[in-house]
């Protein structure tokens, strides 16, 4: 939108400190629930176009159908792409970049990103590599998606 030339402009510099609680939803509670009790990775299926969300949704993305049925998906799977990242979450750079994985687990029509764990250089890994999920001891799981240290090549 173009503003009118007879309309002074101003512009305040600084920041606004924001913190917020993301809620996981339906969805979520069922897999955290599943990740923490149980050690497993749950989705649920939907019905009409027969998508596997992982993790698990409440709604179809792609119908916007309930979902209600929930499946157990696989600890492994296939790594469909990577990256590495030299910044954290807040722009700090970080001492050593880190390997991110984006992995299609069996049984999963989707995908899940997470650390690719014991990779420092892109010429370790590649498309189409096998991995399977690290999970923290349970004593030590709190119901979080950090109760997945990341993927490691299987």
């Amino acid at each position: 939108m173009k503003t009118p030339k007879n309309v002074e402009t101003h512009v305040w510099r600084g920041g606004i400190p924001l913190e917020s609680r993301y809620t996981a939803g339906l969805g979520g509670q069922i897999f955290f629930q599943a990740l923490k009790e149980r050690g497993e990775l749950v989705g649920t299926r939907c019905a009409a176009c027969k998508q596997v969300y992982v993790p698990a949704r409440a709604f179809c993305e792609r119908c916007f159908a309930e979902l209600t049925e929930e499946v157990k998906v696989s600890p492994e799977g296939t790594l469909v792409s990577f990256t590495f990242s030299a910044y954290d979450r807040d722009a700090n750079r970080l001492a050593e970049p880190v390997a991110l994985a984006l992995v299609k687990l069996d049984g999963a029509t989707t995908t899940m990103l997470h650390r690719l764990l014991r990779v420092t250089s892109p010429e370790q890994v590649r498309i189409g590599a096998r991995v399977k999920v690290v999970l923290k001891p349970k004593a030590k799981r709190t119901g979080s998606i950090l109760d997945i240290e990341g993927f490691q090549l299987a």
